[in-house]
C-alpha cells in the first residue's frame, strides 16, 4: 500500500491519537541477523547458531535481537507516511518506552502498526510522539512495542 503523503509535519495533527497506517511485511533473515551479530558485536548462539537453537532455545530456532526488530521500525514507519515538505531536518529524539513481548524467529515477516499519540509546536520544531506496535506473521502477540519521539526540524 503506497504511503499516506502529508504536506508538513503541523499536516499530522489530524491523526493525533489515531493509527495512521500499517506497513508492508519484511522478511527477517538468518543473514540479515548474522549482519547485525556482526555489526553490534552480539554473537550470542541464540542469534547465529541455527543447529544449537534448534536443539536448546525455546524458540527452536534462532531469534533477531530485540535491537535489531526496534533499528528495522523506522524503515517501515516510511512505508506507513512521508512529510513532503516543510523540513530542515528530521532528528531521533529518542524512546520513552521499549518492549519485546514475543520473539522474531529467523526467516519470519515482520510489519509495523502506526499511531500517532501527540504532536506538539515547540519552538523550532515539531514534536510527534508515535506508538509503534511490529507485529509477526501468523503471531498473536506483537515482538515490539515502542514508543518513539522523533522532532521535525521546520
Amino acid at each position: 500500500m503506497p504511503p499516506l503523503i502529508v504536506e508538513t509535519p503541523q499536516s499530522l495533527q489530524e491523526y493525533a491519537g489515531r493509527e495512521i497506517g500499517v506497513s508492508d511485511w519484511f522478511a527477517v533473515t538468518q543473514e540479515r541477523i548474522r549482519q547485525f551479530a556482526e555489526a553490534t558485536e552480539d554473537r550470542q548462539w541464540i542469534h547465529v547458531d541455527r543447529e544449537r537453537a534448534a536443539r536448546e532455545s525455546p524458540y527452536r530456532s534462532t531469534i533477531a535481537h530485540g535491537f535489531l526488530t526496534l533499528s528495522l521500525l523506522s524503515h517501515l514507519v516510511k512505508q506507513v507516511f512521508q512529510i513532503r515538505g516543510g523540513l530542515r531536518m528530521t532528528v531521533n529524539y529518542g524512546l520513552n518506552r521499549v518492549r519485546f513481548p514475543a520473539p522474531v524467529r529467523a526467516d519470519s515477516e515482520i510489519r509495523a502498526r502506526v499511531t500517532l499519540q501527540s504532536l506538539k509546536q515547540l519552538p523550532d520544531s515539531v514534536e510527534a510522539v508515535f506508538l509503534l506496535s511490529a507485529e509477526v506473521r501468523d503471531s498473536d502477540k506483537p515482538c515490539c512495542v515502542a514508543e518513539w519521539v522523533v522532532r521535525y526540524f521546520t
